[in-house]
């Protein structure tokens, strides 16, 4: 009976040996899952924002007034106007590396507009299209951030074929 009760005792220490490995494992795998679930969230937001190309932390507030802007009033095409600082102007833009479109460089025919000065976008960009006119056609050439946020554009110089469109009066 002794060995019996012995035998039982050490079947159920090693049943309850193998339940805490596996209690272990899980909490284990759970420790590491759990922060790498919310960095792959994270990382998608921070594409998914990156479809807004040379966005800053201080764009939303430019977005609202632009957005107030173009409800209200439309651009000028007049080409005898110029470029300056502090004017809304709407664009296109298609950007490339080394020759190559890139994804989110582009505003697909669609403008945008853009407060010279707000610095919205990266780098000098803005400063650039300063003494043109609508209709004209403009390289920016500017070098996205090391820390842009997304791989294949950090630290990369771009150049990005601009028409002005258009200036607000």
């Amino acid at each position: 009976m002794k060995k019996e009760n012995k035998k039982l005792a050490q079947q159920r220490r090693a049943e309850e040996r193998h339940k805490k490995e596996q209690r272990e494992k899980r909490n284990k795998i759970l420790s590491i899952a759990i922060p790498s679930a919310l960095i792959a969230i994270l990382i998608i937001v921070i594409l998914v924002d990156s479809f807004k190309p040379f966005s800053n932390s201080s764009n939303d507030a430019n977005e609202a007034s632009t957005e107030a802007v173009t409800e209200t009033a439309s651009y000028s095409t007049d080409t005898s106007l110029t470029v300056e600082d502090g004017d809304t102007v709407n664009i296109d833009y298609v950007g490339s590396i080394d020759g190559v479109e890139f994804d989110g460089g582009s505003t697909d025919g669609n403008g945008t507009d853009l407060t010279i000065g707000s610095e919205s976008y990266i780098d000098d960009f803005e400063d650039q299209l300063i003494g043109y006119h609508p209709g004209d056609t403009v390289d920016v050439t500017v070098t996205f951030p090391e820390d842009y946020g997304v791989d294949d554009l950090n630290g990369q110089e771009a150049v990005f074929e601009v028409t002005i469109n258009g200036i607000y009066e």
